[in-house]
């Protein structure tokens, strides 16, 4: 007996896939149909990974041939899962009323800069109008006031919709909340991680911090209690990771993406910013001597495939900045400046494309005119 393709074919459109009405035909599923003699291939895509469900299939198909058109056809069943798109990951926690986009700034490993790099970031960003805050998370080590001039200050009681909150300190055009306004700069914060949580969420929650545009964590350094309950209590929209090129510090980076790339916690990683990258003497402008190493965090983002945001370099300046309480962005100009300006509207261009694919945030979109951007309210 002579086996055709059109039996095949009316064998497989009396025949449905688990849990759909459409026959195997129709949906799409079969690919290829080729008839040797009384050999028949038949290829199949299917979106049901279950090794149960592809065995079962290809014996109904065998079986129903069998009874159908040969009882001795050699019957050849290819399936290919087709892998199902995929979806951005959600926004988890509860919003902030006003507040549009939330970036939690993060390093696997203490004393690479995180905070230095969090203060120009949210500097940069005001001077390009947008509206900013910072919430100082480093429970432990808050070095927030001291890098925005504002050791000894204190928030005060402010009464919004009849209930009283308090009301964060501005500087430079930067709205900042830490727990370093409640304790003395000789103070240690001996607390278990609950009473961490507990002083967070009252300066997120408790906090009129009224409308931003952007609302910067800056996160203590490596994988903790205080990182998880940031990620349960707020919608974070995005993740900067910060390292220096040394590998003791991206060891503890790769960690830290890692961190924000579990399936339980799935927030986007914006990008990776290499600190402290390369240092250039004044009296040798044109020459860059790699002291951590070189291009170090830029070889991590392309190994995780998460964006490069830019590198900054290593400028006593920077650090005198951040001593004296007014961030290194705040120069009139130069390459100091600069670099942070660059990194801040790599970072800016990574959300706008990543709110693109989350409805439930305000997207963030980019104009430059005469180097500044603009939010589209």
């Amino acid at each position: 007996m002579k086996i055709t393709q059109s039996q095949v074919e009316q064998v497989l459109q009396g025949m449905t896939l688990p849990g759909q009405g459409e026959d195997l035909i129709s949906s799409g599923a079969v690919t290829n149909i080729q008839v040797f003699g009384d050999q028949i291939d038949i290829d199949l895509k299917l979106n049901n990974p279950s090794l149960q469900a592809r065995k079962k299939l290809e014996v109904e198909i065998l079986k129903n041939i069998h009874e159908q058109i040969h009882e001795k056809a050699k019957v050849n069943t290819k399936v290919i899962v087709e892998k199902a798109p995929e979806t951005p990951a959600p926004i988890k926690g509860s919003p902030i009323p006003g507040i549009d986009n939330i970036i939690a700034v993060s390093s696997g490993k203490g004393g690479v800069g995180k905070s230095t790099v969090t203060s120009n970031l949210a500097v940069s960003l005001a001077q390009m109008g947008f509206k900013v805050g910072i919430l100082d998370a480093d429970i432990y080590g808050p070095s927030i006031p001291t890098m925005f001039d504002m050791e000894g200050a204190r928030p005060l009681a402010v009464e919004v919709d009849g209930k009283s909150k308090m009301e964060p300190i501005e500087n430079y055009g930067v709205k900042v909340l830490s727990i370093g306004f409640f304790t003395q700069p000789d103070q240690a914060v001996v607390w278990r991680g609950p009473m961490a949580s507990k002083a967070l969420n009252q300066m997120i929650f408790d906090a009129a911090w009224g409308d931003l545009d952007f609302l910067l964590i800056d996160l203590p350094p490596g994988t903790g209690d205080i990182h998880l309950s940031i990620v349960q209590a707020l919608p974070l929209n995005g993740a900067v990771v910060v390292s220096t090129p040394q590998n003791i510090a991206l060891a503890d980076a790769r960690k830290g993406i890692a961190m924000f790339q579990q399936d339980s916690i799935q927030v986007p990683v914006l990008g990776i910013i290499e600190n402290m990258a390369y240092f250039t003497p004044a009296e040798l402008p044109d020459h860059k001597y790699y002291i951590f190493g070189q291009q170090g965090a830029e070889y991590l983002a392309q190994d995780k495939k998460v964006p490069f945001l830019g590198a900054l370099p290593l400028v006593q300046s920077v650090r005198e900045a951040s001593d004296a309480g007014r961030p290194a962005a705040l120069q009139d100009q130069g390459p100091v400046r600069n670099a942070f300006e660059e990194v801040t509207r790599n970072m800016v261009r990574q959300l706008v494309e990543r709110n693109t694919h989350l409805p439930p945030t305000k997207a963030v979109a980019i104009t430059t005119m005469a180097g500044c951007s603009a939010v589209n309210k």
